[in-house]
């Protein structure tokens, strides 16, 4: 019987992988033809979908985009034995796309079926949490903290001193809390990893809770990620079943279980301390700073707060060793990233890279440049409060040092392209706009200075006393930069700064009701 791999990723089953699927087990029927479909994650090649794979002697070879009209061609042409197509790429890995990659995080990710235990454990599974089982948690703590592992959701903070720090915080009970509200424009890393290797998720959040002495851990999902809820929701049953959760965790003495919660859609609660208040049922509402919620998180206990990249990195550093992993990168950035690469692109999708590669190359050379075959005029990294950087900075290697000394943020490794058509008096007016819908309220800089910012800027474009309202707006922006209680009040101006130093061009007077 001949296996066939094909997504059921939100990004495949948004271009027909259903369909496709259901073409293919009758096309199969009809020709006699004996096949088992299995539905996997997707491995990021996003301009490929539908990719579907055939298990051959070779290998698995791809064929893609694949869409319902092509199946009857594909079996016409071999497609049980990886015969030639016009839609066939040959090994996906050997793909020029998937050759340049360094898949640490996403190794498993568009291979293995995402709820079989068996295929988790065939390609690595559980091998972390059994170290970290055997050498304790001071250990665990040690190899976390020489990866040099930080936070992949955009702050950036050591991922070993946050857990030394909750470990060693003087308490009755401790938390782990994964922060699986995704919200950036231009981002679906952690969607994809839940959707595609949801074990290691829950293998990371264990390796955690043994670190700090945790028996609970909850993952805070938006919900706007109705698929990969309903898979870690089935994943953590599966979980529970086999022992990797509950009172004695695969015979150690350590029990640890977790709990899936659903937001309701509001950005803000992607900044922790609005999740924790979301979490402990009250409106999500930013905390002032300190106490920390490594000191005081959820429940007034000392918590762990990480994202999902941050957690599924973990796994492979216990079982591969800490400086294994520091190997990769740069600087102070060590480890690898997965890259999100979105918008006016030619090749989108996630691409998984050691730190140091300069942001033109991610764009020009892996991006493939804009989709629309204009010129790249502005790549906004880190979400829809990030930075817009020209061509003039494609130089700048994509290194969390290296964005900050030229006013950028990594974030959580979005990256949104937008060619020469683009209007960036526009974009830094939807900054501010962004920010006062979904401001918290509770601090004036964010709340107020935001809805200012829209005002401002309408009055620039309109032509209204320019000079003297550009002046008010870096005035604003630093107000809101150095005075807001949070990021998101905090990074909004990010996008309007960069818009207005690098392309000032963009704010001559004009009038909006002509455009």
């Amino acid at each position: 019987m001949t296996r066939i791999f094909i997504p059921k990723d939100v990004a495949a089953l948004a271009v027909g992988a259903n369909k496709v699927a259901a073409k293919i087990a009758a096309e199969a029927s009809t020709r006699g033809q004996a096949i088992e479909i299995i539905r996997t994650g997707s491995r990021g090649m996003h301009f490929l979908e539908t990719l579907v794979e055939v298990e051959t002697g070779e290998g698995r070879i791809g064929y893609g985009p694949v869409a319902a009209v092509d199946v009857a061609s594909l079996f016409d042409a071999g497609l049980l034995s990886g015969g030639a197509h016009p839609l066939r790429i040959g090994r996906p890995e050997e793909h020029p796309f998937m050759a340049r990659q360094t898949r640490l995080t996403f190794a498993r990710c568009g291979i293995v079926d995402p709820l079989s235990l068996a295929d988790y454990e065939a390609h690595g599974g559980w091998r972390g949490l059994s170290r970290a089982i055997e050498i304790g948690p001071a250990a665990i703590i040690a190899e976390v903290t020489k990866s040099g592992l930080r936070g992949r959701g955009g702050a950036g903070f050591p991922t070993g001193i946050k857990w030394k720090t909750v470990a060693d915080a003087p308490a009755d009970r401790r938390y782990v809390v994964c922060n699986f509200d995704e919200g950036d424009s231009g981002t679906f890393a952690d969607r994809m990893i839940v959707e595609g290797d949801p074990f290691s998720l829950i293998e990371g959040m264990a390796i955690c809770a043994i670190a700090i002495g945790a028996a609970k851990g909850y993952v805070y999902c938006r919900s706007e990620y109705p698929h990969a809820a309903k898979t870690f929701a089935e994943a953590l049953e599966i979980a529970r079943a086999a022992g990797y959760l509950g009172a004695d965790v695969r015979g150690s003495g350590h029990a640890f279980d977790i709990e899936l919660r659903m937001g309701a859609g509001a950005y803000v609660c992607g900044e922790e301390t609005a999740l924790l208040e979301s979490l402990e049922g009250r409106r999500g509402i930013v905390r002032a700073k300190p106490p920390l919620p490594a000191h005081k998180g959820l429940f007034e206990r000392p918590t762990v707060v990480n994202n999902v990249l941050s957690f599924v990195a973990t796994p492979l550093i216990l079982d591969r060793g800490g400086e294994f992993y520091a190997g990769f990168g740069m600087g102070r950035s060590r480890g690898t990233m997965p890259l999100q690469i979105a918008g006016n692109v030619r090749y989108g999708g996630l691409f998984e890279v050691a730190f140091g590669l300069t942001l033109g190359e991610i764009v020009e050379e892996i991006g493939g440049g804009a989709a629309s075959g204009r010129p790249v005029r502005a790549v906004q990294c880190g979400g829809p409060l990030g930075a817009y950087f020209p061509p003039s900075l494609f130089d700048t290697p994509f290194d969390y040092e290296a964005f900050a000394a030229r006013d950028g943020l990594i974030g959580h490794g979005g990256l949104v392209i937008f060619d020469d058509t683009v209007d960036m008096a526009k974009m830094a007016r939807f900054a501010m706009e962004f920010c006062a819908i979904e401001s918290c309220g509770k601090c004036t800089p964010c709340r107020i200075g935001s809805t200012r910012g829209v005002e401002v800027v309408d009055h620039v474009i309109e032509g209204v006393k320019v000079a003297e309202n550009l002046a008010l707006l870096e005035d604003l922006c630093q107000t809101m930069k150095f005075g807001s209680l949070c990021a998101l009040g905090g990074f909004a101006p990010y996008p309007v700064l960069s818009a207005l130093h690098h392309f000032k061009e963009d704010f001559a007077p004009r009038a909006l009701a002509a455009e």
